[in-house]
């Protein structure tokens, strides 16, 4: 209820010029609350203690609890559900600390986090509660490596999306002692029929009630049947996730720049392994003409997916950049000496930063020309393998081998080179996501600097 779309088709919906909404802000306190209210349930053993209960015993000394008094709550992503949990637990009197890679310090120190880095985060807290999307970036993200780091003896809660939790290593954490008990609202697969996990004494559950309240639901009824008339009678699409506002005259010439802004910021957020600061927007030819804001809100959404997921759209972007910290410049130039239209993003941290420039061939053909300092031709479309190397002969075919080895389709290949610091990078274009542990065989190559997977649908 509000804001998950796992069940809508959204190609299909946009194919077919239906708008569909959405409402990230109104159930963020039932989430947030169910989140404590698990929490306490599981430090306390309170479901436990009531089923013994119901079967006439009085185990008094077999349900001894944890206090939350002066814990450190490690929360894996401070959105709008993340930010609220940070409040009441402060009011619990816990300290909190948080990861979010699209957050800086400055922002999560207004909402009373400690922004620190996902290995400190699990090295230190007591409770860890993930609040984030389920993406391709985090999927699995607590795993059994992530959960060796932990603290022996440390609780998990998963009132977010099933999958963030890898379920077969938390069922063997649990089992052999690393993780003293998990509280879980969401599971991998629902109904959670037939879960191990809910056969274990150490696990508190419920069926995906985190929304479940009749304030919640009552407030995404009414916001999304204003959401409805306010479109219907004054073509304001407010939380519309399937398209950006843009007057009917000028989106025949707009239309492709929008596909191509947000592409090219998906690519740079899932690149991007720093918290961005200031993201540089810089539109080229008679793109400047039309009016830049659509295409830089399709880029913001496409920088902020990869980690923020569904909660930001068309029309919160901007916000959701300004709420991180994220400053936006916008310039622009009525020529360019290659290009007749261009666009060029820079994603800055203080110590780092990702460039990255696309164009269209024709009027509908979206092209990557650079990144960074490599002069690139890629369509930023499907699944891509970007490989940064030493140039040095032998690295492709040894990329080749190894993906011939796993039976892995090569559709195309682009190449990059920069003489001056002699190393080069490929974009390889590959008709399915990568094999778990593959990367990992990649980067172990001979003269491989870096290699990730880019996922652009």
């Amino acid at each position: 209820a509000g804001i998950g779309l796992d069940n809508v088709d959204l190609p299909a919906a946009t194919k077919k010029g239906i708008v569909v909404m959405n409402t990230p802000q109104e159930n963020a306190i039932a989430a947030a609350e169910h989140t404590i209210a698990m929490m306490l349930s599981i430090s306390r053993k309170i479901p436990q203690a009531t089923s013994s209960m119901r079967g006439g015993k009085w185990e008094k000394k077999k349900f001894m609890g944890v206090e939350l008094y002066s814990k450190t709550l490690g929360l894996v992503g401070i959105g709008v559900i993340g930010t609220v949990v940070a409040d009441r637990a402060r009011g619990l009197k816990m300290k909190v600390i948080g990861y979010d890679p699209y957050l800086s310090p400055e922002v999560a120190e207004k909402k009373g986090v400690d922004l620190v880095s996902l290995d400190e985060l699990l090295a230190r807290a007591d409770f860890i509660s993930v609040h984030t999307p389920l993406t391709d970036e985090t999927r699995s993200l607590i795993d059994m490596n992530s959960m060796t780091k932990m603290k022996k003896g440390v609780i998990l809660i998963n009132c977010a999306r099933g999958g963030i939790i890898n379920e077969k290593d938390l069922y063997e954490a649990i089992k052999g002692g690393k993780v003293a008990g998990a509280a879980l609202d969401v599971f991998e697969k629902e109904p959670a029929v037939g879960n191990p996990l809910l056969q274990l004494e150490e696990v508190v559950s419920t069926p995906h009630l985190g929304a479940s309240t009749g304030e919640a639901q009552e407030n995404v009824a009414i916001a999304i049947a204003q959401q409805v008339v306010d479109y219907l009678l004054q073509g304001e699409a407010r939380n519309a996730v399937n398209i950006p506002m843009v007057s009917p005259d000028i989106l025949p010439f707009l239309r492709p720049y929008l596909q191509l802004g947000e592409k090219l910021g998906s690519f740079l957020g899932q690149i991007a392994d720093y918290a961005i600061e200031e993201v540089l927007i810089e539109y080229y030819g008679e793109l400047a003409n039309y009016g830049t804001k659509p295409v830089m809100v399709s880029i913001l959404k496409g920088l902020l997916t990869p980690f923020v997921g569904e909660t930001v759209n068309y029309v919160n972007a901007p916000v959701m950049a300004k709420e991180r910290g994220i400053r936006i410049i916008e310039s622009t130039s009525a020529t360019h000496e290659d290009f007749a239209n261009l666009i060029a993003i820079t994603a800055r941290s203080k110590m780092e930063q990702n460039t990255l420039a696309g164009t269209l061939f024709g009027r509908k053909e979206l092209r990557i020309v650079r990144l960074n300092d490599f002069i690139i031709e890629a369509i930023p479309d499907g699944y891509i393998l970007l490989v940064n190397n030493y140039d040095k002969p032998g690295v492709i075919g040894n990329i080749g081998m190894a993906m011939g080895s796993r039976d892995i389709n090569i559709a195309t290949m682009q190449f990059g080179r920069d003489r001056m610091s002699g190393n080069a990078i490929s974009l390889l274009h590959l008709d399915a996501p990568l094999p778990p542990g593959m990367l990992g065989e990649i980067l172990r190559l001979p003269n491989i600097i870096s290699v990730r997977q880019i996922i652009l649908s």
